[in-house]
């Protein structure tokens, strides 16, 4: 069974999306996190995807706050991600009600540490953030395309103990034209353990059948359900 799992993105504390991961195409949805997370458990939601974006600018965590507010009332699985750079960053997430962390841009640039992670709270609480552009992994809050093939990077995760991996197309993201199906199957096929989680692009409900039918463990969707091309009622049929 896909899990869905709702986007909440934070700057200044409230709920916004941005298109392609830039900041100067903001738009802000609901001020109050805390009533759009309840109205995701409300629907039967079960997980959700709460992006820190202040803190991935300021590499650490600003909007911890928020995340203890959610987690504190609601019973929602909370992946917590943004600014986590260091282990005393980590700690204070799960300490503030994150099941599990995102590790993004420091998976790429700092592996050792992210592997120490893995070593420490155990793969189910580590996501590895694959965020690409076109074949390869994008950096740098995503303004740039490293030359390290998203494939190869996966893979080196898996063989240190990694499963879960958020694959975020950032040429899509925010922008309501379809998901990369056909890299997120190719992946399944050339790597059959990871445990993929869909992000960006989802737009409809037969993007999530597609994705469904690829075998993906998740999908992310943020713009989509903001936006009403995706309802909370139309996410009925997905859930368990």
């Amino acid at each position: 069974m896909m899990e869905i799992i709702p986007a909440i993105d934070l700057i200044g504390g409230q709920c916004v999306r941005l298109t392609e991961g830039d900041f100067a195409q903001q738009t802000t949805y609901d001020n109050n996190p805390l009533e759009v997370a309840k109205r995701f458990e409300a629907n039967g939601i079960k997980r959700l995807h709460l992006v820190d974006l202040d803190g991935a600018r300021a590499r650490k965590p600003v909007n911890l706050n928020v995340l203890e507010r959610i987690a504190a009332n609601t019973n929602l699985t909370i992946d917590f991600g943004g600014g986590l750079q260091s282990d005393e960053a980590v700690k204070l997430a799960f300490d503030a009600g994150a099941a599990q962390i995102t590790a993004g841009s420091i998976a790429v640039r700092e592996p050792e540490k992210v592997k120490n992670w893995l070593l420490q709270y155990g793969s189910d609480k580590i996501i590895i953030g694959a965020d690409f552009k076109g074949t390869n992994i994008a950096i740098s809050a995503w303004t740039e395309e490293s030359k390290y093939p998203l494939q190869d990077f996966m893979s080196g995760y898996l063989k240190t103990g990694a499963k879960l991996f958020i694959c975020t197309d950032v040429s899509k993201d925010g922008k309501l034209q379809g998901p990369s199906t056909n890299t997120y199957r190719h992946l399944k096929l050339t790597l059959p353990d990871a445990q993929i989680i869909a992000s960006g692009g989802v737009t409809t409900v037969q993007d999530l059948k597609e994705l469904q039918e690829i075998g993906v463990t998740g999908a992310i969707i943020g713009k989509a359900i903001y936006e009403g091309t995706i309802t909370l009622k139309d996410l009925a049929r997905f859930l368990c």
